[in-house]
């Protein structure tokens, strides 16, 4: 860090049209509160509701508390730079946002494999679910996601400060991206492209074959039911879920996988919009608001809070 001398890197967004900025801006003020309110509502629900305290919902409250917390770490910033035009961030704030990012969005990645683990042992295995997914298991295996995260992102995150930066100090991004850094650092970094590259396809491929299991042998699973209805029912929250999934993982793997572009391109910004906005903003809407125990749960809720207020007044 005694030999960096760039102070801080010049992010250039999106967009250089400043028409196109302001509907960008008028569009992640509506998907952030959206994020927002959506995973909010999922957290105080899932606690405040007796019939919801099961492994399912336990998982969809952290999961909820996980995309708050990764949106958190660039759209405030994107917001506050198509607002102002301020398209810079200074080097520790670089830094801190790159290591929330990854560090959050490889706790995604684990957080889907668990959840898409959990959905299989409820309808593959219902007679053993109860006694598999206990509480502790629960609990471990959230712990787990955190711990197997930062462990996998902190040593190549901790080589990457280190690094000195000479200039130039622009980035054809929104958000501090990892490879863009290594673009810009004034000394070698295959190495560290190498780590990263082994890290990113224990988590990409390593979570999408776990998740793409789960999801296999519970389509196989619905194919056995004999009501039609049930089928349907089941194939409905079943196709919402994957549709998401396939988005998620084949923009990461296209953008993250596929073999490194110097510069930056349009199209990774696209797509990092995509799994990092688009997704996040569905997700609390298709894996738990359309939910029928989460539609009772809050409708229970809102009727209990206008009674009350009827009663006071």
């Amino acid at each position: 860090m005694n030999n960096t001398r760039v102070v801080e890197f010049i992010l250039l967004g999106l967009t250089n049209s400043r028409c196109l900025e302001i509907f960008l801006f008028m569009f992640l003020v509506i998907a952030y509160f959206l994020i927002l309110l959506g995973n909010i509502t999922v957290i105080t629900i899932t606690l405040v509701d007796h019939c919801l305290q099961t492994p399912m919902y336990y998982f969809l409250r952290n999961f909820a508390l996980l995309e708050i917390t990764f949106t958190s770490t660039f759209i405030p910033n994107t917001l506050y730079s198509l607002l102002t035009e301020r398209k810079t961030i200074s080097l520790p704030g670089c830094f801190l946002q790159m290591l929330l990012f990854f560090y959050l969005g490889t706790c995604t990645f684990f957080h889907v494999a668990a959840m898409s683990f959990d959905r299989y042992v409820a309808i593959c295995r219902p007679l053993h679910y109860t006694t598999i997914m206990n509480s502790r298991f629960c609990l471990q295996l959230v712990l787990a996601c955190w711990a197997v995260s930062f462990l996998l992102m902190f040593p190549p995150t901790i080589m990457i400060v280190q690094l000195p930066f000479c200039g130039p100090n622009v980035m054809n991004h929104f958000y501090c991206d990892t490879s863009l850094l290594l673009q810009l650092s004034c000394t070698d970094t295959g190495f560290i492209e190498e780590l990263m590259l082994i890290v990113i396809i224990i988590i990409i491929p390593g979570t999408l074959i776990i998740t793409a299991i789960s999801y296999g042998c519970i389509i196989v699973t619905i194919l056995h039911i004999p009501s039609s209805t049930g089928r349907k029912k089941a194939f409905s929250t079943c196709s919402a879920h994957l549709m998401v999934v396939m988005i998620f993982y084949s923009t990461s793997i296209y953008r993250y996988i596929r073999p490194a572009q110097r510069g930056g391109q349009h199209s990774d910004k696209v797509l990092s919009f995509f799994f990092s906005v688009v997704t996040q903003m569905l997700n609390p809407y298709i894996y738990s608001l359309r939910n029928n125990q989460v539609k009772q749960a809050l409708k229970g809720s809102m009727l209990k809070a206008f009674s009350s207020s009827l009663r006071q007044s």
